[in-house]
């Protein structure tokens, strides 16, 4: 081994590394002493440590981590529903779904046999750029995005006083979420009822701003400093910020912070309405029969320049972003502008900033996503100024992450799917089978060199689905419209097209005949909702322990939540549902596929 490759391999970034098609990549020397300086290792003068001679380590799980598993699922099935929070409609909200709108999707889903409701991530954003809607992007993912709370449920709204009628019908009439609208008519009016002192006893939310401590404060106070920014022309991210911001124990910060108390007080205060609505909307999936319930999602990382890096430097790398080395359907790589977790900073913390985050999302849900769940070994690290695709893979301490997360997981009694997609480490899907961390399945990746697995032969410790919020959905799947989209917005040529809807044409025929297999003889050509019924009944065979449909396909939509690869060619994260709540149990896909969900996996009494 070269002195570079020991230097490396001894501060664990692994250079070598296996591609999605099986290929061997080596991340170029340059890129590698980046990441070496990145990481405060001189590559010219550093001294490499001991490295075992079974480098790279295997991905291995401590004997006694488990996460919990309710006693229904050791040996039963469940179903639930996805959706995207922000898309629901109804006819009491404000141009964007809310935590009333979860409350009674969810009520409507356990009615029919739901056992749990998954939503997109809902970590704080960035109020001063409400623009930036990735909720895979976020500033903190500890807290809350505050603009889901359901204002007119806030105690103190005066609907006649506080309601601009005319904006708001503007607002709901919209076919795309207006963000930057939405937080002007929502924060104007959350700032007249905290003004105004209404709500709930002042010790309530003494007590969560008492339990919360510090990191609450800080959150609110780059929140309000944010937003200050952001009115003098600078961006919502500290990184664009006048030096003496910069440090959130400067003076500058603690003078700012002594000025503007009632806002950091009204930034903390929206952080306590969003909580306790999450902990009702949880509360009445319970109550109406779901043995799950709220279902959350933890994004990968966070923006390099957002509430969690500017909090505390240590737990973030500066200086790198995570991404994906390239692939079949990136040839690039990519690159998803995320800060990485610092490996040696999580453990001088001792993990406790891991567990918090845990905590504190786990604090009212019955199940946990993780995406891209290979995080808990490694992530691939993109040098700044590099190409996506000339980065290398750095490990992370596996078996302690994997012990807090248990722990976590066990005194929240919820359960824990880690979305396992993409470049897998050989062995990792073992060992999360071991630790009763549950994967991901899609049908549309489900295949063999002969078709589609049956579903008796796909993985029982897992969560399987038709396609998810990256996926195109199944009635465009279908159809071949999410060919001719990519191909308007670029991400195709007509060469790739054309080679795209001959592999399409058989896919769908083999579809069609894994239909008719398994009895489902009437599925056709056309896309309807027995189409829909039936793929969904297939997934819902496997003995994958759950089965999670996504509302998209529920409506037999066309339009994918977000396309991967684009940022302003599609309208990602923005997309509204074209029924509201009120009107989904007369959609016909709807009702179909919820009651072929309901006979294959009936909940049990």
């Amino acid at each position: 081994m070269a002195d570079l490759d020991r230097l490396a391999a001894g501060h664990g970034i692994v250079r070598s590394y296996h591609a999605l098609d099986g290929t061997l990549t080596r991340a170029p020397d340059e890129a590698v002493r980046a990441l070496l300086k990145v990481l405060g290792v001189d590559p010219e003068t550093g001294q490499p440590p001991p490295v075992p001679a079974d480098w790279p380590p295997p991905p291995e799980a401590p004997q006694d981590a488990a996460c919990y598993l309710p006693e229904f699922l050791q040996e039963g099935r469940a179903w639930g529903i996805t959706c995207q929070l922000y898309g629901l409609r109804s006819g009491r909200n404000w141009g964007i779904g809310d935590f009333e709108d979860l409350a009674r999707l969810g009520e409507m889903a356990a009615r029919k046999g739901a056992d749990f409701l998954g939503v997109n991530p809902l970590h704080a954003l960035f109020l001063a750029e409400p623009q930036k809607a990735s909720p895979f992007s976020p500033s903190d993912r500890s807290f809350l995005n505050p603009l889901y709370i359901a204002v007119d449920q806030v105690e103190g709204f005066i609907p006649g006083h506080d309601l601009d009628e005319t904006a708001l019908n503007a607002l709901n009439e919209a076919v795309l979420v207006d963000y930057t609208a939405v937080s002007e008519h929502k924060l104007r009016v959350l700032r007249n009822i905290h003004r105004r002192g209404a709500g709930p006893s002042r010790s309530a939310f003494d007590a969560f701003v008492e339990a919360s401590g510090e990191p609450l404060r800080r959150y609110a106070l780059f929140e309000a400093v944010s937003l200050e920014m952001a009115g003098r022309g600078y961006g919502a991210g500290w990184m664009s910020w006048p030096e003496p911001f910069r440090d959130p124990a400067g003076e500058a910060v603690a003078e700012f912070a002594r000025d503007h108390a009632d806002e950091v007080e009204f930034q903390m205060w929206l952080q306590w309405l969003a909580d306790r609505q999450l902990g009702t909307a949880a509360r009445r999936l319970r109550e109406a029969g779901m043995r799950i319930g709220l279902y959350l999602d933890l994004a990968v990382g966070t923006a390099p320049d957002g509430a969690a890096t500017w909090s505390d430097r240590s737990l973030t790398v500066v200086g790198a972003e995570i991404g994906a080395p390239p692939d079949m359907f990136n040839p690039a790589g990519q690159s998803w502008g995320l800060a990485p977790l610092s490996p040696s900073g999580i453990a001088a913390g001792g993990f406790a900033p891991v567990r918090r985050s845990y905590q504190s999302i786990l604090r009212h849900a019955g199940a946990l996503r993780i995406d891209h769940a290979m995080s808990l070994y490694r992530l691939f690290w993109i040098p700044a100024g590099f190409p996506a695709g000339a980065g290398a893979y750095v490990l992370y301490p596996m078996a302690d992450m994997l012990r807090v997360l248990a722990e976590v997981s066990q005194a929240s009694r919820a359960l824990i799917i880690g979305e396992d997609l993409g470049v897998v480490p050989e062995g990792f899907r073992h060992e999360m089978d071991r630790a009763n961390l549950l994967g991901y399945r899609i049908f549309y990746f489900e295949r063999d060199p002969n078709g589609f697995v049956p579903p008796e032969r796909w993985q029982r410790s897992a969560l399987a689905c038709v396609g998810s919020h990256d996926t195109t959905t199944l009635a465009a799947w279908w159809t071949g419209s999410d060919i001719q989209l990519r191909l308007e917005i670029g991400l195709f040529d007509e060469a790739a097209a054309q080679k795209e809807r001959e592999t399409r044409r058989r896919e769908k025929d083999q579809a069609i005949a894994a239909l008719h297999r398994c009895g489902m003889h009437e599925a056709g050509e056309a896309f309807d909702e027995t189409v829909a019924a039936g793929i969904h009944r297939l997934v819902a065979m496997a003995p994958a322990r759950l089965v999670a449909a996504q509302m998209e396909d529920l409506l037999g939509l066309t339009e994918q939540p977000n396309v991967p690869g684009t940022v302003d060619t599609h309208p990602n994260w923005r997309r509204k549902l074209p029924v509201t709540i009120e009107e989904l149990e007369e959609v016909p896909t709807l009702r179909a596929v919820l009651e072929g969900l309901s006979r294959e996996r009936p909940r049990a009494p």
